[in-house]
């Protein structure tokens, strides 16, 4: 193993991304302890004290514990990813936007910048919403979070806010183009991992103080190592068509070669969880600062224990892993290139015959896809609320830390190999998440 992360640091242009990387993911967790100004930190620690496996544990979990000290990056990344699903879906239901799509480099700059627009948008909505949900918030004896409230004090925080998730987006971009993996799905990664030595240390304390047994922790271990294997089974998992090539001779077409198609279980990787996740925490994480009955009422009951926040989120990672899938996988353009490429599916006609054959096939692995990925999320939750952990490490980060480390794996392998060096693991074929 050291053999091959020398190989690793052995390759400029490698060693170069990975430290390019690293550099970013600091700069960003340096962030996420900035404090934003007029916020009393030690009322605002109170107010959140008792919040894990709730939802603002969640999104606290997401942003890398900075929604929880309100800083700088409090919002995290998440107005990025609303903005991005919004774009995605005009891009089917809009055709200028579909027409853009279509439009190769060009097009695909302008909706990257419309993008941006975008998530500026949101984070001021949102930034406005949090400032108006500090000045009503009160600490166990009375104390106010805000101590010197106004309008000065909302105006700040929603140009510090709004200026913190531009960064972030900012180092997203960096990442992804001039470091190693995907950008934003590797600062949710880093947000998710920097909790992860607060919560063993705090698991270590309670064993001791006999506040948690060692059985219940064995269990909750257990599972995890069970969660983690089962993800990584999943994750590599496919479904292959068989393409038949026929071979030419003297114009006649004879014997041939057998190739195949592959298609991954889970096409979408870890866009669902996210998505879905972004899209519940938005109206949440505001009803959670708005200091009103109904809307109170309505935040206590958007918790990962509760029944209504599980069926939503379900039915929000099922919509998405079928929307990505669609967008990002085309069946009639796949049926066209094996038609021009002499290729067609033993027992299936070439043309729409293939074309509806592959999107029957693509539409039941989504499902099992959708499945697995609801319960990766969901079950683990539950069963973990039902034993009190202390921390929130549940199905759906696991999934998020998981799936993106197997994918910065397969883009170092890539580079490996590429230079005819030994993979990052040795007889193991790390493959990507998308077909």
């Amino acid at each position: 193993m050291l053999a091959i992360v020398q190989n690793i640091f052995q390759i400029p242009e490698l060693r170069r991304r990975i430290l390019f990387t690293l550099g970013m993911l600091a700069v960003y967790r340096v962030g996420c302890h900035v404090p934003t100004p007029g916020v009393d930190a030690s009322v605002l620690a109170e107010f959140f004290k008792g919040t894990e496996g709730t939802l603002l544990g969640l999104v606290s979990s997401f942003t890398g514990g900075a929604l929880e000290r309100m800083t700088v990056f409090a919002l995290g990344i998440m107005p990025y990813i609303s903005a991005s699903i919004i774009l995605q879906l005009l891009t089917v239901v809009f055709e200028p936007v579909q027409r853009l799509s279509k439009e190769g480099e060009q097009g695909r700059k302008t909706i990257t910048k419309w993008t941006r627009y975008g998530t500026i948008v949101l984070s001021v909505v949102q930034g406005a919403g949090i400032a108006f949900g500090l000045q009503s918030m009160r600490g166990p004896a009375g104390e106010l979070v805000v101590p010197n409230q106004g309008m000065g004090f909302i105006l700040l925080t929603i140009i510090t806010l709004t200026a913190g998730t531009a960064f972030i987006m900012w180092l997203g971009e960096q990442i992804t183009e001039r470091g190693i993996g995907n950008g934003i799905s590797l600062i949710i990664f880093a947000g998710i991992v920097a909790n992860m030595p607060s919560a063993i240390v705090n698991s270590i304390r309670l064993l001791k103080t006999g506040a948690l047994s060692i059985f219940v922790m064995i269990i909750i271990v257990v599972l995890m190592v069970i969660v983690i294997a089962f993800i990584i089974f999943m994750e590599r998992a496919q479904r292959r068509l068989p393409i038949h090539y026929a071979k030419r001779v003297a114009g006649a077409r004879s014997g041939g070669q057998t190739s195949h198609l592959p298609l991954k279980i889970n096409m979408s990787g870890v866009i669902p969880p996210i998505f879905a996740s972004s899209i519940i925490m938005f109206p949440a994480t505001v009803a959670n600062l708005v200091d009103v009955p109904w809307v109170q009422t309505i935040a206590s009951m958007m918790t990962p224990t509760n029944i209504l926040y599980n069926v939503i989120y379900v039915a929000a990672i099922v919509f998405f892993c079928y929307f990505y899938t669609a967008v990002t996988f085309n069946p009639i353009d796949v049926a066209d290139n094996i038609k021009k490429q002499g290729g067609y599916v033993p027992g299936i006609r070439p043309g729409k015959a293939t074309v509806d054959y592959i999107d029957t096939v693509l539409n039941r692995i989504t499902f099992a896809g959708a499945i697995y990925i609801s319960a990766v999320c969901v079950l683990p939750t539950l069963m973990i609320s039902q034993f009190n952990v202390p921390f929130f490490f549940g199905g759906t980060s696991l999934l998020i830390v998981v799936g993106v480390g197997l994918d910065t794996a397969s883009q170092i392998e890539a580079h490996l190999i590429s230079r005819s060096y030994e993979g990052f693991m040795q007889g193991v074929s790390i493959k990507g998440r998308r077909g």
